[in-house]
This record gives structure tokens, C-alpha cells and sequence, in this order.
């Protein structure tokens, strides 16, 4: 039988999203014969933690859904275990890059790919704690629908569950590992206050983002397409496509991995940085490699405490962090489009050593360009004025520290891809050791 992920990282209570994600996994079960392992991984405070495990221990027990919410302690414990298993000559380096004292998005879920791994699933579902699915008739879209229905069967098969095909024939064979539809609702990044006050900041901001070798022209219509997702406009019935999806068309919170991927290249384990768990994603797109995007879009929305006082703060420093991090991502990026098919090996899966090779170039990259990005923020940031000069302030007095942290961000992503086949055996070999999972 199929055992497949559907995975959540969370930091903050959300049982009602917990109680969605049942829902999901059941109507996986129902319509598609597999067992489902929904997994929570939760870093929360004890007070919060209980919120979501109450949830988790109110649903209601189905047959093929088993249920594993760890905490922070939990996955302290098991991936400590991983990384001394590994082999690696720092077991204590690889575990604060899967599990930092900070925020960090891409070892969250780096953390859920190793322990889907443990549990021996062949693909992992992603989700996020802060959206909804889109919902007709009173059915909730789920879009482990057509996840299920692609993910990690040759792509020549899939032609006939899909609304249509723009596969090559020369890529029939070829499996689908990557299954994504988009959302609907608020910018993925918060930063649309910035357009309301002024427009024009707007741009000068968003376009540091921006390949800098591009034309102006380009560089402004990635500005327009920037962050939008599929826009406002609702679901009315199914729409898939198979083919080499478009990068656009692809958001790292409903996605479907098949395991030939994510065992093979993480994410970039940068603290307090968003935008940084895309690099997978690129990496099969740049190759070339078939996958199917439909339109079960999920619902984005924000969670209040990044738009006021200290969360604030915080949460637009991940953003400039992220501004910082494309200096180095995009040299990467760059040789992957170059590489094509050439990052594929002769049974289709990913090649680590180019990638590699990439990650480790990228990291003595001048950062004359950073010091700019920082010069453009400084000015924007005092124009627009209120909350925004003490973003300044704080961005200024930080900006040595900035700039370093961009950098070794990209040297511990060059030591976690060294480090991750070693890390992903030893996970399937440990396996995850769960109390209260239920089915």
C-alpha cells in the first residue's frame, strides 16, 4: 500500500488547521486507497503545544490515518540520533541545521522530509499552519486530490487523469515528483502595506528581488507577478495540466514531493529568513523534469502578530534577510537553468554533485549588491516613515550582521547537502518512534 506524508510544521496554536488536515487525510484514504501519516511538527511553548495536542487527541480515529505530533524536545531527541547515525564529523553542527534556536522555514521542512523518510513514505504533502482550503458546494478542494493522482507515477501515465497535456513525448517515461497548485487571497509575503502607502516604494523594493543581469523591463514585470500567486479568482471546477511546470506556478505550501527528490537535495536551513525553502523547487524545474500544476489553490492569510510592534520588526528582517540570501541563491539558480537535463541522471532522479558544486561557488559571491539592496531599503524605509524608520534603524544597526549571516547562510547550506544521503539513510534506518499515533 502507497505511504504518503501530509505534512505541517507550525510554530504558533492552530487546532482548526489540525482538524482540517484529518479531514484531508481521511478523503485521502477514502478516495485513493493509501495510508496517510498526518505529521505535525510543532515548536511551540508548553501552553501552546497543549492547544494543538487537545486537537490532536479530539479527532476522531480513522483507518489508514495515523496521526504523529512531536515537539520540540521530541524532534531534539530523534534527529540527534540522526545526525550522530550520519556519520557526519560534526553530529552537534547537524542538528542546530535542522533544528536552530530561530525561525528558520527551510529546516522545518527539511525536518518533515527526514522524518517522512523515517516513516518510510514515498511523497510528502505539504501545508501550512496559516491557510484555508477554498471551499464549493459545502466540499472543501482538497488538493491531495490531484496529488495523489500524479505524484510519483511516469509521466506518460498521468496524461489521462490530467484536464491536459504539454508533455514532450520524450519525457513520458520520466516520473512525476513535484504536484502544486498555487493560492488565493493576501500576498505570500507580507508586505502589502508597503503598496498601499506608496506605490512606488513598492517597486524600488520589490525589484531588489530581481535577477540584477536582467533588463529593466523584465525586472519590473517580475515586480507585477511578484508574491500574487493565482490571484482573487475562485475555484469552479478542476483544471490540471502536466508538463514542466513553471516556477511561477508552484508555492512550497500545497505541493506534493515525491521522495527521489527531497532525499536527494534540503533547503536551505537560513535562520529567520523566508522565501529560502524554494531551492528544491527550482532545482526540478531547471531540470526539466515533468510535474502537474492544478488549480485547487489554497486560501492565504495572515496571522495578526507580524503587523504590529516587536512581530513586525521581526517578521520584515526575514524579508530583507531574504532580499540578502538571492545574492547567493541566484548564482546557483542561474547555473541550474544552464545545466538543463544535465542535472538529471540516466534514471531520471536528481544529481547532488552539481548542485553542490553550485552551492559551493556561490559563496564567496562580492556583495557589493547586498550593500546596495541595503543602501535602496534604508531610503525606502525612512520615505514611507512611521513604524518603517524604526525598521530602518533596526536594519542599519544590524547591517554588518546582515550581511554576514547572508553569507554563512550559504556556507551551511553547502555543509547540509554534503551531509543529507547520509542523513536521510540514517533516518530511515532510526525511523520515527511516536507516542498517541493513531489510526
Amino acid at each position: 500500500m502507497q505511504r504518503v506524508c501530509l505534512a505541517l510544521p507550525t510554530m504558533r496554536p492552530c487546532p482548526g488547521t489540525i482538524v482540517d488536515l484529518a479531514e484531508e487525510a481521511a478523503y485521502a484514504v477514502a478516495n485513493f486507497g493509501v495510508e496517510v501519516h498526518l505529521l505535525v511538527l510543532d515548536t511551540t511553548t508548553a501552553a501552546e503545544f497543549a492547544k494543538n495536542a487537545d486537537a490532536v487527541a479530539s479527532l476522531v480515529p480513522t483507518p489508514g490515518v495515523f496521526v504523529h505530533h512531536l515537539g520540540e524536545e521530541e524532534q531534539r531527541d530523534f534527529f540527534r540520533r540522526v545526525a550522530e547515525k550520519s556519520g557526519g564529523a560534526d553530529p552537534g553542527l547537524l542538528l542546530d541545521l535542522m533544528l536552530p534556536p530561530a525561525v528558520a522555514y527551510g529546516s522545518c521542512v527539511n525536518r518533515l522530509f527526514l522524518a517522512a523518510a523515517a516513516l518510510g513514505c514515498t511523497s510528502a504533502h505539504l501545508r501550512n499552519d496559516d491557510f484555508d482550503y477554498q471551499v464549493v458546494d459545502g466540499r472543501k478542494m482538497f488538493p491531495i486530490h490531484h496529488e495523489l493522482l500524479s505524484i510519483g507515477r511516469p509521466a506518460g501515465e498521468v496524461v489521462a487523469g490530467v484536464t491536459r497535456s504539454e508533455l514532450d513525448p520524450a519525457d513520458a517515461d520520466k516520473p512525476v515528483m513535484l504536484v502544486s497548485g498555487s493560492f488565493i487571497g493576501e500576498l505570500n509575503v507580507d508586505i502589502g502595506e508597503i503598496l498601499e502607502l506608496d506605490p512606488e516604494v513598492y517597486r524600488d523594493v520589490v525589484r531588489l528581488w530581481t535577477p540584477p543581469v536582467w533588463p529593466d523591463e523584465d525586472r519590473d514585470a517580475m515586480v507585477d507577478v511578484s508574491f500574487k500567486g493565482a490571484g482573487s479568482e475562485p475555484f469552479t471546477e478542476d483544471d490540471s495540466v502536466v508538463g514542466v511546470p513553471d516556477i511561477w506556478d508552484v508555492y512550497m505550501c500545497n505541493i506534493a514531493l515525491d521522495h527521489r527528490a527531497y532525499e536527494v537535495l534540503p533547503l536551505l536551513p537560513s535562520i529567520e529568513t523566508i522565501g529560502t525553502d524554494y531551492a528544491l523547487l527550482h532545482a526540478m524545474v531547471h531540470s526539466r523534469m515533468p510535474g502537474v500544476i492544478h488549480n485547487r489553490h489554497i486560501v492565504n492569510y495572515y496571522t495578526p502578530e507580524r503587523r504590529i510592534g516587536a512581530g513586525f520588526i521581526s517578521y520584515q528582517l526575514r524579508f530583507v534577510k531574504f532580499l540578502l540570501s538571492m545574492l547567493y541563491l541566484y548564482p546557483v539558480y542561474g547555473g541550474m537553468i544552464d545545466l538543463g537535463r544535465g542535472l538529471l541522471d540516466e534514471r531520471h532522479g536528481l544529481k547532488v554533485e552539481p548542485i553542490l558544486e553550485l552551492v559551493r561557488g556561490s559563496v564567496d559571491w562580492d556583495r557589493t549588491g547586498n550593500e546596495h539592496c541595503l543602501d535602496v531599503l534604508d531610503r525606502s524605509y525612512r520615505k514611507l516613515g512611521g513604524k518603517y524608520t524604526e525598521l530602518a534603524d533596526v536594519v542599519a544597526e544590524r547591517r554588518q550582521r546582515l550581511l554576514d549571516e547572508a553569507r554563512a547562510d550559504a556556507e551551511r547550506w553547502a555543509v547540509l547537502v554534503e551531509a543529507w544521503a547520509p542523513m536521510v539513510a540514517a533516518a530511515r534506518t532510526e525511523g520515527l518512534r511516536t507516542t498517541g499515533a493513531a489510526g
